[in-house]
């Protein structure tokens, strides 16, 4: 069997810090506690959970940029705090954002002065800026400066920034924030076919479900600094909400708690907003049953109702709670 790209057991992180003014008091805040995790070889992870949560923390830890308080860490198989050098050859990260680009130079000069940062031999750090810029489809700005690209075009630029040392293990830390929906849906094509033609190891962080669904294998959620949840997105889908969700849009002298009652055996029920009105989420994999139990009341209090495939987002909300 092929051995894990990421291994992390036992993995803790404490910040400490103080508060107060006249009498400082010394804070440990915890941001990982006691995680452990693989990331097979090949395969697109996602990371999800709210602000907080211990995303980043873990991120910088597998890329070396932090140290663990406690617990392991290996990517390919060397170890993040003594053995970072061996680390850091095989793998590469982009961070959401425009930072770290030249914006003076060209496109091609960044790319070629990261592959002399990496030790490419001139003529190889020549070829593989050009076949980059070729994948993330910027080969015909490649001598343009890119203080002139849009917000879009930089962070193609900086994906092929990040694989210029042909990285086994590339982290992706909301590389998408900021971009319009076009560029979003251009960046991830981009994300499956470097998997597919770099067969990189991807790890991924992202708000937006949607887009963890569309891109990730399997997904962690992260509460509180630990893995509550692991699965395939179809798997947490359907453990965390079933197969459907029917909204209900309440009226406005609606009786609640009468509708709960008549529905929550059926499934979770979570409320919500849209648009000024009052809803209720029934989450069920018997949409049938909630919408005959309704019709029994004579839809008492329902103004109107729905019904639809569950997503991500879905039981991500539930999973979270109020976090």
């Amino acid at each position: 069997m092929t051995a894990p790209a990421i291994e992390v057991t036992g993995l803790t992180r404490e910040y400490r810090t103080s508060t107060g003014i006249m009498r400082r008091k010394s804070l440990v805040i915890p941001a990982l506690r006691g995680m452990d995790l693989e990331v097979s070889s090949g395969e697109i992870f996602g990371l999800v959970g709210p602000n907080g949560a211990g995303k980043t923390t873990l991120i910088k830890i597998l890329t070396t940029l932090l140290l663990p308080t406690s617990g392991r860490a290996n990517v390919l198989g060397h170890d993040v705090s003594s053995q970072a050098r061996d680390v850091r050859r095989g793998i590469n990260f982009l961070l959401g954002g425009e930072r770290g680009l030249y914006w003076r130079l060209s496109a091609e000069d960044n790319l070629r002065y990261f592959a002399d940062l990496y030790r490419l031999p001139p003529k190889e750090g020549r070829r593989r800026a050009r076949e980059l810029l070729e994948l993330v489809g910027l080969d015909d700005r490649r001598e343009q400066r890119v203080e002139g690209f849009s917000k879009g075009m930089k962070q193609r630029l900086h994906l092929a920034k990040a694989l210029i040392n042909e990285p086994q293990v590339l982290f992706l830390d909301e590389p998408t924030i900021g971009l319009d929906p076009v560029a979003a849906r251009q960046f991830r094509a981009l994300v499956q076919e470097v998997r597919a033609t770099q067969g990189s190891t991807i790890m991924l962080t992202s708000h937006y479900m949607w887009e963890m669904e569309a891109l990730s294998d399997r997904i962690a959620v992260l509460i509180d600094g630990t893995i509550r949840h692991l699965d395939t997105p179809t798997g947490l889908r359907t453990a965390a909400v079933g197969s459907h969700v029917v909204d209900l849009v309440l009226g406005d002298h609606a009786d609640d708690a009468a509708i709960r009652k008549a529905t929550e055996r059926f499934g979770s029920v979570l409320a919500a907003d849209a648009g000024g009105r009052r809803t209720l989420q029934v989450h069920t994999s018997r949409p049938d049953d909630v919408i005959a139990a309704l019709a029994a009341t004579g839809f008492a209090g329902v103004a109107g109702h729905g019904t639809r495939e569950s997503q991500l987002e879905d039981a991500y909300l539930l999973m979270v709670g109020g976090k």
